[in-house]
């Protein structure tokens, strides 16, 4: 039976959701205390109605159609439905069940179905299209004339301009292809969470410190077992790779994370296939040889070509120094008793014992520098010296979970800019990685600047009985990282909201996330917060040189490995025709050989049969980011170029927390959102065109001309 007939219908007396404008927390947040499951159904019914019809009051206005009646409409329109979204969709990820799962699932053709009854409405497309073209005839400010024609080129790309019949190829395709991603991701969480080993005997644990063993035993513990429990998050995954003595184990480990939905009763191969090939022929509706010729329309990149030319300049740069970091572990692996090919489980194992030896540094000597608390002052203490903003925990805010911390965030006048939720630490109802999204975004409605709510999602390591949480260097880097992502959505100052924050290109949308990683590497950053949980004292500067002086430590094998996740990407999204399973292969081994074969050019490890990272790569199949991955790197050049201005300044005598430069980012990039161009914002902050110098310089790889500049 559809759970909508079994849950209780909320009416409009008992749904928090239908008295959404008299909301009375804080700021108008959400009242997560009061919204309960059976509430998601029937408010998006009504939304969905509300939307519609919003959507007719636009089409049979009988007013000649204008900017304001037909654009700035069409952009209000929905309001309920961007409320009850904005609360579901977040907490689907964060802190979701299987009540709210099944609702998802049920949910899916609805709104692929809403969707597309707007996308495809004739009457609206008439009225936009008389209002574009007309836009050179017209007086707009600029960000009115880049929504027209973001608007316009978003209805063209999602079918208006098609025939009937294929209007209705396009429904299908498109809530076909709603369901398998949903599918897909739904997958991935519960095949990570339905893998555990519990270890009972505790030599089996040789190399790992107290505090992993305490996560483990915090693992048995919470499913009511006695031991040390394994399982595939990333607080427990990452440091029993890179600690645990037992080999056989950390093969285990990797098999069982890296087979996630490979076959068994969350198999992905098939769905894998199905989603490339709905793709496909959605971009051939739209007379497109590849899907990721469709989808790069609207990036920086522009089309495939221009992302394969960086992905090969980066291949050529990078792949000799990768292969020689490689040699060099298995020279060292070798030394230490590993009479074998190294193979991908024994990497991050030796990897962080050579890194101790020639460096004397590991994780374990800097997490006491980076308690959580203390963590969280510095990077907001970063947003203050660079931006003048502040944070104030205001418990008033309701929070979806007990372990959320919500914040009122004010400018450097004291005025109201956003509220911040920061969720840390895994949980089962939440999926893996880190991530930023908004609650409700920024808008400009009557002369009033509704600000936003932002929210940081994140997996990092717990606090223990006796000890508090203590990061690793790279989750510091990973929370400045989204961070990155929530300043962009705080500090933004647009009319609209579909231009507000993030919402940028994929490929440009990095930049402020990537940017604000540099500042871990920075001792002028570091000495404002990273200091030792029990004496109070700043990392020592012996530790300091030992940490810089390893910054560029397999980072060529860092970057191949994010160059074959961009060409795994590219490889499905440019297939020109269906994909087909080999009746010999089977899907499974179809599908795998296909990766495996895509990523060839960049395999510096071992292939290891039967396993392959497709099954679980959520980015590209329930993510929103097919025919983007290579966005990572195109953005890092880009962070990498942003930051040589505040390098410059430093060196110049001045501080790396440059106010004029940070004052330039603020309001060509961070504020900005999508009103102009990317390529142009950054030029405007810059004052010149991006290069990779930067890049390779801070990686320590020599360019290609450099050898013979010296000869």
């Amino acid at each position: 039976m559809a759970l909508a007939t079994t849950v209780l219908a909320a009416t409009a007396a008992t749904n928090p959701f239908f008295d959404y404008k008299n909301w009375k927390t804080p700021h108008g947040a959400y009242p997560f205390n009061e919204i309960h499951a059976e509430h998601y159904m029937p408010a998006f019914d009504e939304a969905m109605k509300q939307g519609l019809k919003e959507i007719d009051d636009i089409v049979n206005n009988p007013a000649a159609p204008t900017f304001e009646n037909t654009i700035e409409a069409y952009e209000r329109s929905g309001e309920l439905f961007s409320i009850v979204a904005g609360c579901f969709y977040n907490l689907t990820s964060a802190e979701t069940n299987d009540t709210l799962q099944q609702i998802e699932m049920e949910l899916s053709p609805k709104m692929s179905e809403y969707s597309s009854n707007i996308r495809l409405n004739e009457g609206l497309f008439r009225r936009i299209k008389s209002v574009y073209d007309r836009r050179n005839h017209m007086k707009l400010r600029a960000d009115q004339r880049k929504l027209l024609e973001d608007v316009y080129e978003s209805f063209a790309n999602n079918g208006a301009n098609l025939s009937k019949a294929d209007k209705e190829t396009y429904r299908e395709l498109t809530a076909k292809l709603s369901k398998l991603t949903l599918t897909y991701g739904q997958n991935v969480l519960k095949a990570t969470n339905a893998w555990t080993m519990l270890i009972t005997d505790e030599s089996l644990l040789a190399g790992l410190n107290d505090d992993t063993k305490e996560i483990l035993r915090n693992n048995a513990e919470q499913k009511g077992e006695k031991g040390w429990m394994l399982n595939l998050k990333p607080t427990t995954y990452i440091p029993v790779m890179q600690d645990l003595d037992n080999r056989d184990i950390r093969r285990e480990l990797y098999m069982a994370y890296n087979t996630r939905c490979v076959g068994g009763e969350f198999d992905n191969t098939g769905i894998i296939v199905e989603i490339v090939n709905t793709r496909l022929a959605l971009a051939k509706l739209f007379g497109k040889k590849t899907y990721a010729e469709k989808s790069l329309h609207k990036t920086m990149a522009e089309k495939p070509e221009n992302v394969y030319r960086l992905l090969d300049q980066l291949r050529d740069a990078y792949m000799p120094a990768a292969r020689r970091e490689v040699q060099e572990l298995q020279d060292y692996a070798t030394a230490h008793g590993l009479y074998t090919t190294l193979q991908p489980w024994d990497f991050s194992y030796y990897s962080k014992k050579l890194k101790q030896e020639k460096y004397a540094i590991s994780d374990d000597d800097l997490r006491p520098y980076f308690e959580l608390e203390n963590v969280k002052k510095g990077v907001f203490g970063l947003a203050k010296r660079l931006y003048g903003i502040t944070f104030k925990e205001n418990k008033q805010i309701p929070v979806y979970h007990s372990e959320v911390t919500a914040y009122e965030v004010f400018d450097e006048k004291g005025q109201f800019l956003a509220i911040y939720y920061a969720d840390f630490h895994p949980r089962d109802g939440k999926r893996g990685g880190a991530w930023m999204n908004d609650y409700q975004p920024q808008y400009v409605l009557n002369g009033v600047d509704h600000r936003p709510h932002i929210v940081n999602v994140m997996n990092f390591t717990r606090p223990t009985a006796d000890k508090p949480a203590l990061f690793t260097y790279d989750e510091v880097r990973t929370f400045l990282h989204e961070f990155g992502h929530g300043l962009h959505g705080m500090l933004t100052r647009c009319h609209y909201a579909a231009q507000s924050g993030t919402n940028v290109p994929r490929d440009f949308v990095e930049l402020p996330s990537q940017f604000n990683e540099n500042f871990i590497d920075e001792k002028e950053f570091l000495d404002t917060f990273a200091k030792h949980y029990q004496t109070g004292k700043t990392i020592p500067q012996d530790l300091l040189d030992k940490m810089h002086a390893s910054q560029t430590y397999h980072a060529a094998y860092a970057c191949v490995r994010q160059l074959s996740f961009g060409y795994l990407d590219m490889a499905w999204h440019s297939l020109e025709q269906p994909f087909t399973v080999n009746d010999q292969l089977g899907t499974q081994e179809s599908v795998i050989r296909f990766c495996n074969e895509a990523m060839e050019q960049v395999r510096v490890m071992p292939n290891v049969p039967g396993t392959q990272m497709a099954t679980a790569f959520t980015h590209i199949f329930s993510g929103g980011y097919a025919a983007g991955y290579y966005s990572y790197k195109w953005s890092e050049v880009l962070d990498a170029d942003a930051f040589s201005v505040f390098k410059a300044a430093k060196k110049r005598g001045g501080s790396i927390f440059d106010k004029k430069a940070a004052q330039r980012f603020r309001e060509n990039i961070l504020e900005r959102g999508g009103t102009e161009e990317a390529a142009s914002l950054y030029r405007k902050f810059r004052g010149q065109e991006p290069s990779v110098d930067a890049l390779m310089e801070r990686d320590g790889i020599a360019r290609p001309n450099d050898n013979q500049k010296k000869k």
